[in-house]
């Protein structure tokens, strides 16, 4: 009788979404190539999202603004530089987040550009047919980043929202970057190499990261051999865009924009 309860328990977990993801999972929500033609409406509230992990980075309904989760806590960057605390219930177009449990560590040396970063993670963590989420966190020279205004129906694709992007200019500021190596396999579904945001420690200054310079900082790495993918099942938007194109090109540059 026990047993069949405990299996009765299990099932409903499951059904209603309660049971967190594994360890070592990254865990995605829609994809890359969807976001990049203007599918930027979700069915994933973030309070579903932070079931599936207490670390990650995104973006919001609408567009609107850049998204941390960092030790389980949701934070958004809007256009006009400044930090929220969202509702839980707003819903999510693009995310992945994971349960960030640091495997192993990288030594980045001060004066250390972005290019630098990449290349002693790369060397530190050579597989790259797996995920890596990453975490530095310290001080910072310099640090540029960006975030993205919400955006009115019709949509437009993303290229053209980050022609103009608000972009933040931060000096000799601590904080800590959230986010992700991915494998180039994965390319039109999430962002193959690196995509990396960024959140001050007075919880005030933030986005996207577009380029930085290190001061003094710690680096752990959290090694992730299980993916997991959830498609906007009832979607409209998502259903009728058509992902067939390689949009590898425009990825590009709304990365390093």
């Amino acid at each position: 009788m026990k047993k069949l309860r405990y299996i009765a328990l299990t099932l409903c977990l499951l059904i209603s979404g309660c049971i967190t993801s594994q360890k070592d999972t990254a865990f995605q929500t829609s994809t890359i190539d969807a976001l990049l033609a203007g599918v930027y409406d979700g069915e994933m509230s973030c309070r579903q999202l932070l079931k599936q992990g207490s670390f990650g980075i995104g973006t919001f309904n609408h567009l609107d603004g850049e998204m941390i989760v960092l030790d389980n806590n949701l934070y958004q960057i809007k256009s006009d530089g400044n930090i929220y605390k969202p509702a839980l219930s707003i819903k999510t177009p693009f995310a992945t987040v994971c349960q960030f449990k640091a495997d192993n560590t990288a030594i980045i040396e001060p004066g250390s550009s972005f290019e630098d970063v990449e290349a002693v993670l790369d060397k530190t963590f050579p597989n790259q047919n797996l995920f890596y989420a990453i975490k530095i966190t310290g001080q910072f020279e310099s640090i540029r980043s960006r975030s993205v205004p919400a955006q009115k129906k019709p949509y437009p694709p993303l290229k053209e929202v980050t022609k103009n992007q608000p972009e933040f200019n931060m000096k000799n500021i601590s904080g800590t970057i959230v986010g992700f190596r991915c494998p180039v396999y994965v390319k039109g579904i999430n962002v193959p190499g690196y995509h990396l945001h960024f959140i001050s420690d007075d919880k005030n200054k933030g986005g996207h990261v577009l380029s930085l310079k290190v001061k003094k900082v710690n680096c752990e790495v959290d090694i992730l051999n299980r993916y997991s993918l959830l498609l906007p099942k009832d979607a409209k938007e998502f259903a009728e865009t058509d992902l067939s194109k390689d949009r590898s090109k425009e990825l590009k540059v709304v990365e390093k924009r």
